[in-house]
């Protein structure tokens, strides 16, 4: 079971059909994607690389990300895709803690990560797409398809835990395979004329949602831009069309908004998968209103990529129904091949109604925690992954999320994690406590706010600054609020429901809180 036999499957049926664009512009047909990936592991096999070897993707959206990824795949490497935002420090540890052996670095990119370079001897490739050395590998003598087993590695995701040391969450070939079947049998079926638009980061859920465009043999679409713009995404969908995207609550919001005021007509939006924070009932009234039923809701996480729940268009349509206002709150039910508990503390099932951690078990569940036991013990118990969400189930297996047991912010549809920003601030010698937030934010879902006790010469300036130098822009508090000093419980634990609640309707404070001008966009 190697996830790039899809792509030679379809390639062997359909070699002609359009596959990849860039922009409306055709970039390869089925036959090219194919020959191109098989010589790009030529290339790796040439040049020593053994199957489970990991190949690091530090790119912005582009056609050679789904070009390598399937290079690497078919020659039974293992991708570890890295959020093109993150700062080079962060890569850093991301290809030392992988032991990757491979870099693809896009030329934007590039000039942040060559110092780096020098630190990972073990690095035997470095490429930057668009250049000489990549038309090479492109060139070189194609390899016959890597046979791998359903257990074996394809994708190394990590993703950062409350301590601030990102983990590498480990998903085989199965949990991939798994996803895209659910796709299928959740979501509904994909057509050779639909056209998966890569509007969010091709390292996330948006690049792993290839699969089932490819087994469809559908085209897929990167934007000129390689992100996300309204005004682009509703030029596309004219002159595309059936356009099927993953997108995050903020971006649907924007979305809904633009084709609203241009007076578009949205039926080129064949579906909009949003997921990746929690979307207010009254942004989706709007979306529902303006664009119609394109929409469906995913629940995922790295460790169960988008795969533990689905609100389907027809249950956001069923307006008739007693209880569709519960339902548009809710994250839908279990998906087709995995299972949905209530946990307590000890992880015993709850009852239906009760408030618990959320637990799943399947296929799509990650094989562990890459060269972490301890954090694979507690995260899987007895076949059950612990979420560290917190919900309910209705009798009908509608699931609801209450809360967060973890303090993760997510802001514009991207995790943040409080740990690893409170460590680098206080890193300041002017800083003695500080404890990260997040706020609801009408735009963002929610922001990143620090509270800190500290020097009086201290400053939101310095601090911002010392954020730059160490973390990506995303992650930097967009409001910080200066205290005497923190509330805390018996045990000395800073209580950030207090905190939360203190802020929470505060634009300003006596100490100045900076809110930056012009927020990053986290898709």
């Amino acid at each position: 079971m190697n996830l790039a036999r899809l792509l030679e499957r379809t390639a062997r049926l359909w070699p002609e059909r359009p596959a990849i664009f860039h922009g409306d512009a055709p970039y390869c047909t089925y036959g090219e994607w194919a020959e191109r990936a098989g010589r790009i592991a030529g290339a790796f096999a040439q040049q020593g690389f053994k199957p489970g070897d990991r190949v690091a993707l530090f790119m912005t959206n582009s056609p050679e990300y789904l070009e390598v990824m399937y290079g690497a795949w078919w020659a039974g490497l293992t991708i570890v895709p890295v959020n093109a935002k993150l700062h080079p420090e962060e890569l850093a540890y991301v290809l030392a803690d992988s032991e990757a052996t491979a870099l693809f670095v896009s030329a934007d990119l590039a000039p942040g990560v060559t110092p780096l370079l020098g630190r990972f001897p073990g690095l035997r490739l470095t490429v930057t797409p668009g250049t000489a050395a990549y038309t090479a590998l492109t060139e070189a003598r194609p390899l016959p398809l890597v046979a791998r087993q359903p257990e074996d590695l394809a994708w190394l995701f990590y993703t950062s835990g409350i301590t601030g040391r990102p983990k590498g969450v480990m998903l085989t070939q199965r949990n991939l395979s798994t996803m895209a079947a659910c796709y299928f049998m959740d979501f509904g079926p994909v057509e050779a004329g639909d056209a998966s638009v890569y509007a969010a980061p091709m390292s996330h859920g948006a690049g792993i949602y290839n699969l089932m465009y490819v087994i469809a043999g559908a085209r897929h679409v990167v934007p000129c831009s390689g992100g996300f713009d309204e005004a682009e995404l509703i030029g596309l969908s004219q002159s595309v069309g059936q356009l099927c995207l993953f997108a995050a609550p903020t971006m649907v919001r924007r979305l809904v908004e633009a084709v609203a005021a241009s007076g578009a007509d949205p039926a080129g939006f064949l579906t909009i998968v949003y997921g990746g924070g929690p979307m207010y009932v009254e942004d989706l009234h709007r979306g529902l209103e303006v664009m119609g039923d394109c929409f469906m809701q995913v629940y995922g996480q790295g460790e169960s990529p988008m795969c533990i729940s689905v609100l389907t268009r027809e249950q956001l349509q069923d307006s008739g129904h007693p209880r569709w206002a519960e339902r548009l709150a809710s994250v839908g039910v279990a998906q087709a091949l995995v299972e949905i508990k209530i946990g307590d503390e000890e992880g015993r099932e709850l009852p239906c109604g009760a408030i618990g951690e959320v637990m799943v078990r399947g296929d799509s569940v990650m094989a562990g925690y890459w060269r972490n036991p301890d954090a694979t013990a507690a995260a899987l118990q007895d076949g059950w992954l612990r979420t560290g969400d917190v919900g309910s189930l209705d009798e009908d297996g509608f699931l609801t999320l209450r809360d967060r047991s973890k303090d993760v912010i997510i802001s514009g549809g991207t995790n943040i994690y409080p740990r690893e920003v409170e460590e680098i601030l206080l890193r300041s010698p002017l800083v003695q406590e500080v404890s990260v937030i997040g706020l609801p934010d009408p735009e963002w879902g929610e922001i990143v706010v620090a509270c800190v006790v500290g020097h009086p010469a201290v400053s939101a300036e310095t601090l911002d600054a010392l954020c730059l130098d160490h973390l990506a822009r995303f992650k930097r508090p967009r409001q910080y609020h200066f205290l005497d000093s923190l509330p805390k419980n018996n045990y000395g634990k800073v209580l950030k429901t207090e905190l939360r609640a203190r802020f929470r309707s505060s634009s300003s404070s006596s100490s100045g809180p900076m809110t930056p001008s012009t927020p990053e966009v986290n898709e």
